[in-house]
């Protein structure tokens, strides 16, 4: 059969085969080069940052062993706390790791990051954040999506809608997750935003390229016949879209359809970590997440606005240590703390950290108390916990905020989830609060009607 007899669905579904899950999920994003900032969302200001890395720890890491040294805790290790709501009853239990400050700028870590306090001059911790609860479905999507309820669009999404992408031939958003978290694809959604503005999902448990993204090629054409086929589709869609003026899930697919046939071409390199030396590939360290990171390095290279990597097990919550807290974080640690330091080392050689933000943290923290156990844990906490941010127009060598004595409260210069939010978008050169899309008769943001950006951690 001659291509002019082939009905349109049957072009779509053959033309579409070496296309795969890139073009029937609609997840390639679509402006075809970057744009500056619109004046219609600017904050005024010359963006710091380009691109974002979230390193996501699922689950919730303890702050009070990691980046927010509690002496009291020692001292009152094993006593009764005060009853109060968030206490289930267990006694204060002391962090065992020793803290130490490094760098010149004297910020304090733990022991278990002995990769990451050689780093500590380029690293701002948020010793004060803060969230709305401490169950983990709504923490990660507050994280994520500034809202408990799937139904807003992800970070990434906002990002990427408001800037548009930095090449022709990637998706703008991807997300390296080697498993499903709590709550799953709603984590790097679109929302109620165009599907072009979804995050791409990758599974790093296979490193090989046609492993991550599958049907990357077509089985039989060659890409000269392809590109044939892609020509003679793109008159057809064209056509049919004069007739159908402003329907955006149709450009949405057009789209979507010519750049996964661009992409065939370039993820075959930016995908493919093997092209890294063996001395870089060890300095991230031989484990998914390693691998995850210095793939998020490539990425960026190549252009990609906004990479969230997740540090998952299976499917679990690795961070979400009810019990064994201390052993399970030293082993969490050891290998979150080489490839986060890693990638931070990685950029600022290649002269990328002053323009890419990287982002470290989970939903949450974890109690300075106890689960009552053979093995004590620590259990959710939402009140106070630490994050890090690098690179991207951040003061390195910056800790901002404070918990209380035992590590309960956020008391000092609050960060909220919002403001956290709010302030990724400034370093990109939006103002937060003019990010909107107009959806069910109102105007929504990422930060609804909240949030404040923490100048005071602005470079």
């Amino acid at each position: 059969m001659s291509h002019a007899m082939l009905p349109r669905r049957e072009m779509l579904r053959t033309t579409g085969a070496g296309f795969g899950m890139l073009s029937l999920a609609g997840l390639l994003n679509s402006p075809a080069q970057a744009l500056p900032v619109s004046d219609r969302i600017s904050n005024g200001a010359a963006p710091r940052a380009k691109r974002v890395i979230f390193l996501f720890m699922n689950g919730g890491p303890s702050h009070v062993d990691t980046f927010d040294p509690k002496p009291a805790l020692a001292k009152y290790d094993g006593q009764k706390p005060e009853k109060t709501h968030l206490n289930r009853g267990g006694n204060w239990m002391a962090s065992p790791f020793k803290f130490a400050a490094h760098g010149e700028s004297g910020v304090q870590m733990s022991e278990l990051f002995p990769n990451l306090a050689r780093c500590a001059d380029d690293v701002c911790v948020l010793r004060s954040m803060h969230t709305d609860v401490p169950n983990h479905e709504p923490g990660l999507l507050i994280m994520h999506s500034g809202h408990q309820q799937p139904t807003r669009p992800s970070l990434g999404s906002w990002v990427t809608y408001g800037l548009g992408t930095e090449n022709e031939n990637l998706p703008s958003f991807v997300s390296i997750c080697p498993g499903r978290p709590v709550v799953g694809p709603y984590l790097w959604s679109n929302g109620f935003l165009p599907g072009e503005f979804q995050g791409v999902q990758v599974n790093t448990r296979q490193m090989e390229v046609q492993k991550l993204i599958r049907n990357l090629n077509h089985p039989t054409m060659t890409r000269q016949q392809q590109h044939q086929q892609l020509n003679l589709l793109a008159k057809l869609n064209r056509k049919h879209l004069q007739q159908r003026q402003q329907d955006a899930q149709l450009e949405a697919q057009i789209r979507a359809m010519e750049l996964a046939f661009a992409m065939q071409k370039e993820a075959h390199v930016a995908f493919d970590v093997s092209r890294e030396t063996k001395s870089v590939r060890e300095s991230y360290g031989d484990s998914v997440f390693g691998r995850s990171c210095l793939l998020a390095r490539r990425l960026a290279e190549h252009g990609v606005r906004f990479t969230q990597v997740y540090y998952v097990d299976g499917g679990k919550q690795p961070w979400d240590t009810h019990s064994d807290n201390n052993a399970r974080h030293e082993k969490l640690c050891a290998d979150s703390d080489r490839a986060s330091a890693a990638l931070i080392t990685d950029l600022k050689r290649r002269g990328m950290l002053d323009d890419t933000l990287v982002v470290w943290g989970g939903e949450f923290g974890r109690t300075p108390y106890a689960q009552k156990g053979k093995k004590p844990g620590r259990d959710h906490h939402n009140t106070g916990f630490s994050m890090f941010m690098a690179g991207g127009g951040v003061k390195g060598g910056t800790m901002h905020g404070a918990t209380d004595d035992f590590g309960m409260h956020a008391v000092e210069n609050r960060v909220h989830v919002h403001d956290l939010h709010a302030t990724i978008l400034h370093l990109l050169g939006i103002d937060h609060t003019k990010l909107t899309y107009r959806y069910s008769g109102r105007d929504f943001r990422l930060t609804d009607v909240h949030g404040n950006v923490v100048h005071e951690i602005l470079a």
